[in-house]
């Protein structure tokens, strides 16, 4: 199946296939975590069952994404020291430590309380139940500042040396973990996980309006999430654009990819929209450009000069094709978004929100876009970085374990198999949860657990002796 190709290769495949299943579940997980935060503030609020009503259904979809996100984060840290022990030799005094603050704030934080948010709406006062709720949402959060914070460093190292064994070492925490990229990259992943919940919530909503516009629950959490996208995605355009000045200031390689700039333009660089990219002849062929506009964006001046890949060796360039492409869906996505966002206000006024049929289909094609833009967003890039795994300082030639190929290709067909498999029931589960609307009286994840889960069953009365 996998003839051909070398171990590297496979071995980053691998690491991508792994990747990008587990990477949806906590875009999911963060920002769903964070609206059952909100849902249950406003029940205690407002008093209103469609809240609490809401919450429950909510809940059981979040107990199933948050159990395949932390199985599958398991699986792929393993590849670290299995593909990867090279990398993890050179970058564990800096990413091991990332790690296990990850382990010891964000995932001990939620694991203590998941219990509490899940079963203890009835079983404890409800302040308690939403401190619970808020501590959970919060994990998710501290979750992703220490391995958006691990990442980041490798795109952009800093506060670190060299000791005599070729390690890297924090020289200075703060700078390890602040590197220049890490506020960028955390505030735009954030606002992906709030959008892709968003779409998620309103398509769910949406399919539930359409066949039955007079459901208070669907109505409701589809008004919300139309909010959350007139309000959001432009934000986050804006977030993605100062994103994109920081790649250009610390990783300008990837900015020549993801615009398709083979070649230098010193009076001004055109915006190519679409086209083909050709690596080997270090051109896009039958491209269609606005002259000009790409120095306008970058740097604010129809003139501003900039560079090509030409100004870099061939041997550091990232693949143009996918970068160039990956780039696209997500902004492309990222528009659509935005647009639907604006549609929802002019229905909001007009005062057809909730009864505008082509905007509930709308609404319903969208809801796996988030995931779409996320994953596209994470192949620029990780794509974009190449070649190297720390960028400009540890080529990913030199990451690799000492493997075989026969070996990484076994492995990595094992997994394709078991994740479509274990993976795909789960993700059919909560579309079945979906498939249902919020109803009165909704209840959250089963509570028929036993009363006794340790120690010595009682056993059957024995009849004393001249009774019975």
């Amino acid at each position: 199946m996998f003839e051909g190709f070398d171990a590297i290769t496979l071995a980053r495949m691998q690491f991508a296939f792994t990747v990008s299943f587990h990477i949806v579940f906590p875009a999911f997980s963060i920002g769903l975590a964070s609206y059952l935060a909100v849902l249950e503030a406003l029940w205690l609020w407002t008093g209103r069952e469609v809240f609490i009503n809401l919450f429950n259904y909510w809940l059981k979809i979040f107990a199933v994404a948050f159990g395949m996100g932390v199985v599958s984060g398991i699986v792929m840290s393993y590849q670290f020291g299995t593909n990867w022990s090279v990398f993890s030799d050179k970058t564990g005094p800096i990413i091991g430590p990332l790690m296990a603050y990850e382990v010891l704030t964000a995932f001990f934080l939620e694991a203590g309380f998941l219990g509490v948010m899940l079963f203890g709406l009835t079983r404890v006062g409800h302040k308690l139940h939403f401190f619970a709720t808020l501590m959970v949402a919060v994990g998710t959060l501290a979750s992703a500042f220490w391995i958006l914070a691990a990442n980041s460093w490798m795109q952009t190292p800093a506060g670190f040396a060299m000791n005599s064994q070729g390690q890297f070492v924090a020289a200075d925490w703060w700078k390890v973990i602040f590197n220049p990229s890490f506020p960028y990259r955390l505030v735009h992943m954030v606002l992906a996980a709030y959008l892709t919940t968003a779409f998620v919530v309103g398509a769910v909503g949406a399919y539930h309006l359409l066949k039955d516009s007079r459901l208070e629950g669907a109505r409701v959490m589809f008004s919300m999430a139309m909010w959350m996208a007139a309000i959001v995605a432009p934000i986050q355009i804006f977030a993605g654009d100062l994103h994109g000045l920081n790649t250009l200031e610390h990783q300008p390689a990837k900015v020549m990819a993801m615009e398709g700039h083979y070649k230098s333009h010193p009076n001004g660089a055109p915006l190519i929209l679409f086209g083909l990219p050709d690596q080997a002849a270090g051109e896009v062929r039958y491209s269609i450009e606005i002259p000009k506009a790409s120095s306008l964006i970058l740097k604010h001046s129809l003139d501003a000069p900039l560079k090509g890949l030409d100004t870099v060796p061939r041997e550091n360039w990232p693949n143009v094709p996918i970068v160039f492409w990956s780039f696209r869906i997500m902004v492309g996505i990222g528009f659509l978004m935005l647009g639907i966002g604006l549609l929802s206000l002019w229905a909001r006024w007009r005062g057809k929100l909730h009864d505008w049929k082509f905007l509930h289909r709308y609404a319903l094609v969208m809801g796996p876009a988030g995931f779409v833009a996320v994953l596209a967003g994470w192949v620029t890039t990780e794509v974009g970085r190449q070649p190297f795994t720390v960028y400009g300082l540890l080529r990913t030639a030199d990451s690799v374990s000492p493997l075989a190929a026969p070996a990484v290709a076994s492995s990595l067909i094992a997994f394709i198999i078991v994740y479509f498999i274990v993976f795909g029931m789960g993700v059919i589960y909560i579309l079945r949860l979906m498939h249902e609307p919020p109803h009165h009286g909704e209840q959250g994840p089963s509570k028929d657990v036993p009363h006794r889960a340790a120690g010595i069953t009682p056993a059957q009365a024995i009849p004393v002796s001249g009774q019975g």
